[in-house]
């Protein structure tokens, strides 16, 4: 990272909600979720807060080799003993309706009658999706300095919905937590505001290789949104931190 790189600044986005999902490599009828937010969700969620449609090449470009530090959290019972998180959500979902495919091994996801037949108006696929259950995060985004203020407006003023990884996971809390020069502003305000809110920390994901406790490599930096997306490799380390339970 370039000199100029390690002094842009960093927003803090705060995501809670009661369901979150977060793909790196879903494909067709199986959605499933990381345990963390991608790169590629985190800056599709910039950009619907900016109203930025289609490829936006040029601006991807620009956050492409900055730092993304992800905090995840899990919240606490009345007497400060850590409560576990709730297990991955697995939901059944539909699409397709009167839909055709010519594909024989995805027609068999098309669901039948008892004896074999097509349902009425049938066409319909199964599909699975997946979503983290009562997740919460605390995301440190480093952002181009020239363009930190418009999407701090825009995080709190979004042009269109934003939402954590797909359209039905609505945030529960603000988004918006700060713009800040450096990550050690930043992890203050994360502190404080988790501590508030009686959360443990539970694990870091790192971006690069660095020393934790295990390494990852994900494709989810976005080069082009849109109808036809690309994506490149991206290092992360997993670091597990040991907090103690806060009085309650």
């Amino acid at each position: 990272m370039s000199d100029q790189k390690k002094n842009d600044p960093y927003v803090l986005l705060w995501l809670e909600a009661p369901l979150q999902s977060w793909g790196a490599d879903s494909k067709f009828g199986r959605r499933d979720t990381l345990k963390f937010p991608t790169k590629s969700g985190v800056l599709g969620l910039v950009c619907s807060a900016l109203g930025a449609g289609g490829q936006q090449t040029e601006l991807l470009a620009r956050f492409a080799p900055l730092d993304m530090q992800v905090m995840s959290y899990s919240k606490t019972k009345t007497n400060g003993n850590k409560q576990n998180k709730a297990p991955i959500l697995r939901d059944f979902q539909t699409v397709g309706n009167g839909y055709e495919d010519k594909d024989p091994w995805q027609t068999l996801l098309i669901p039948k009658t008892a004896d074999g037949k097509k349902a009425v108006g049938g066409g319909s696929k199964l599909t699975y999706r997946y979503y983290l259950q009562d997740a919460v995060f605390a995301v440190a985004l480093q952002v181009p300095s020239d363009l930190v203020d418009g999407v701090a407006q825009a995080l709190q003023n979004p042009s269109w919905d934003i939402y954590l990884g797909r359209k039905n996971c609505v945030p529960t809390e603000l988004v918006f937590q700060g713009q800040f020069a450096d990550l050690d502003e930043l992890n203050q305000q994360a502190s404080s505001f988790s501590q508030a809110k009686k959360l443990l920390e539970d694990f870091r994901v790192l971006q690069g290789e660095q020393e934790g406790d295990e390494h990852f490599t994900l494709n989810d930096v976005p080069i082009a949104f849109g109808e036809h997306k690309k994506y490149r490799d991206r290092q992360v380390t997993l670091l597990y931190t040991q907090e103690e339970p806060m009085d309650g």
